[in-house]
């Protein structure tokens, strides 16, 4: 089991079993809604997230037709993005996780338009476009 919360800690989630890879997304769209030079994201099932408090803090902006990005009503902390077409799949930030996070970067992607003044330094696979499927 897994646990994460928001910076004010009103918003409080659990999670379910082993967690996928990190995915680092490079893409403007992520640098504006984290404030940093990229996301870190972990695919997490619909069926394995569960709210323990701070359901009705959770504020949701429609970034594109198809994309929620979740977000403390409070704090303004990031906390989850979903696709409308994959309701049963949650991208989870990396950050809100805690304790030791025992997932390790899987792949970067949207590099084509990643930060000019952010070096990837690992050897972790990169895509100059959308993640693989």
């Amino acid at each position: 089991m897994h646990t994460g919360s928001c910076h004010c800690r009103a918003v409080r989630f659990e999670i379910e079993g082993d967690l996928a890879p990190i995915q680092v997304c490079h893409c403007g769209d992520c640098r504006k809604a984290q404030g940093g030079p990229f996301g870190t994201n972990i695919p997490v099932e619909t069926s394995k997230f569960h709210q323990l408090s701070g359901a009705d803090d959770l504020r949701i902006y429609d970034s594109t037709p198809d994309k929620e990005r979740v977000f403390c009503g409070r704090c303004g902390g990031p906390l989850f993005s979903r696709l409308k077409s994959k309701p049963e799949v949650m991208r989870i930030r990396a950050g809100t996780l805690d304790g030791v996070v025992e997932s390790e970067i899987g792949f970067h992607f949207y590099t084509a338009s990643k930060a000019n003044w952010w070096p990837i330094t690992d050897d972790k696979p990169q895509y100059p476009d959308a993640r693989p499927l």
